[in-house]
């Protein structure tokens, strides 16, 4: 009897970093001296007041299936930080939640998308965008971004496409990159998607981490974008897997539909336990946490060109050096793989986030702590795959 086949759509290039993920556990097991710079997370737990949030309502709610878009708390309380902190009116009955922005980003191409539809997205970018599009038949066209836009789409690549695409995905702070789109220029993309009938996804996931470069938001534009947003990042609460998203009335529906068929609803308790970050409480907690962020965020800049790493983007936002390692290695995934066996540390290669150049590029997250970035920083200057 023949092995069952998997589905084509399910051949999709695996996420690298958690590869290296694998590969740095098996390195801490055996040597205990791992420092992460590999993982896209806070190394922070989730503020005190959304983990007193779970606790108590262990005891106060049976936590069974929450409405599909979420328990009205929480779109009401995600609603207010929209109107706060972008200066903009969302109605509750605006935001639909998830379990996370990944499952956000799978209901959403799913709703929005048919197989053979056109989704343009920058080059370097987040790889789930691209990989997820794939395994349902979207064809994902991806526009060379490099410094001389800070590894942002355009409007002028936009308008030399020979046609508009159904959609357009933008990241700002983005991932690898960590740099953060022009508000002009997001306001510009806007409107020439809502001209075209292109659908806007504006991901917006690392909003509250940004270091002297202000964040503008596609729905200070076009209502008719779809806005993503995370308790993940600035919230520092990854594992507890709540995302949203702002949506037009067209979309509001089928999310709901798509998402309650996926995956019923979010997370009961990690619903009640966000409705604390969201407080003023977590908020004095979190922005700590991104003081931290801004410290680190200098030790790199003085201390890469040190290390041999001169050339990378400028990171205006998340938590994300990406760097040309060029004049080094033209195999990102083997060089990665000898650092971590070298000294103990673990970055992601760039292949994950570019199709093209990555084989030559590096992620590095400085969300750990600063003594981590400072030791991970001499490790590597002491290293001899440094010395090119």
């Amino acid at each position: 009897m023949s092995a069952f086949e998997a589905s084509r759509r399910s051949q999709v290039e695996p996420f690298f970093v958690m590869e290296v993920l694998k590969a740095a556990a098996e390195r801490q097991r055996t040597h205990g001296d791992v420092i992460m710079m590999c993982a896209g997370q806070p190394s922070t737990p989730a503020p005190a007041a959304a983990r007193s949030r779970a606790v108590e309502i262990l005891d106060l709610e049976v936590l069974g299936y929450t409405e599909a878009a979420g328990i009205r708390p929480l779109r009401e309380a995600i609603a207010a930080y929209h109107r706060r902190e972008g200066g903009y009116a969302v109605d509750p009955d605006e935001v639909v939640v998830f379990p996370g922005s990944s499952g956000a980003f799978t209901a959403l191409f799913i709703a929005a998308f048919d197989a053979g539809d056109t989704v343009v997205m920058t080059r370097p970018g987040y790889p789930a965008y691209r990989n997820s599009l794939s395994a349902l038949g979207v064809e994902v066209l991806e526009m060379d971004c490099g410094p001389d836009t800070r590894y942002q789409l355009t409007v002028e690549m936009l308008e030399a496409l020979p046609e508009p695409p159904k959609g357009v995905i933008v990241a700002s702070p983005a991932n690898p990159t960590g740099t953060i789109i022009d508000a002009d220029e997001l306001a510009a993309i806007a409107r020439w998607c809502e001209e075209h009938g292109t659908l806007l996804v504006s991901d917006e996931i690392y909003h509250g981490l940004s270091y002297g470069r202000p964040t503008a938001s596609a729905w200070q534009t076009s209502r008719e974008a779809i806005v993503v947003g995370s308790v993940s990042k600035y919230f520092s609460m990854t594992g507890w897997r709540v995302g949203w998203m702002l949506a037009p009335p067209s979309l509001r529906r089928p999310l709901e539909v798509v998402t309650g068929n996926l995956n019923i609803c979010a997370p009961a308790i990690s619903q009640y336990a966000a409705l604390g970050a969201f407080t003023e409480q977590a908020a004095r907690e979190l922005d700590g946490h991104k003081e931290r962020y801004a410290a680190n965020r200098e030790l790199l800049i003085h201390r890469l060109p040190e290390v041999g790493l001169r050339s990378y983007a400028p990171p205006d936002g998340a938590f994300y050096a990406w760097c040309d390692v060029a004049h080094l290695t033209n195999d990102s995934v083997a060089w990665c793989r000898d650092l971590l066996d070298d000294c103990g540390v673990a970055i992601t290669p760039g292949v994950d986030f570019d199709t093209v150049n990555g084989n030559h590029m590096v992620r590095l997250s400085f969300a750990g702590s600063t003594e981590e970035v400072g030791e991970a920083l001499d490790r590597m200057a002491a290293s001899p795959l440094l010395r090119g």
